[in-house]
């Protein structure tokens, strides 16, 4: 099996419930297609899709989750990644991502 590598740059929002709010990324509608393509065999609860983000010099594991308003997958970033970062909402962020299959 070989890892899915991409590397994309996406501008930050902010998702907010009732209690919490939660920073997103979404990715390019065309390598969410890429990745449900070759994942559809790794898929978990939600659809989710275990992967490896890097923002700058930033690394860790997550999940990036399909989002049906943005046609794609939408990758949380951490509290932790942002205050690394020096990350906002409506930041633009280049991500490095990897998908282990």
């Amino acid at each position: 099996m070989i890892d899915l590598e991409f590397s994309f740059t996406s501008e930050v929002w902010l998702w907010q419930a009732e209690k919490a709010a939660w920073h997103f990324v979404a990715l390019p509608v065309e390598m969410s297609e890429d990745i449900k393509a070759f994942t559809k065999h790794l898929a978990r609860g939600f659809r989710s899709v275990k992967v490896e983000a890097r923002i700058g010099e930033t690394r860790w594991k997550t999940s990036i989750f399909p989002s049906k308003e943005h046609r794609a997958y939408i990758l949380p970033i951490k509290k932790s990644v942002r205050v690394a970062e020096d990350i906002g909402v409506d930041s633009n962020v280049t991500v490095d991502l990897r998908v282990p299959t």
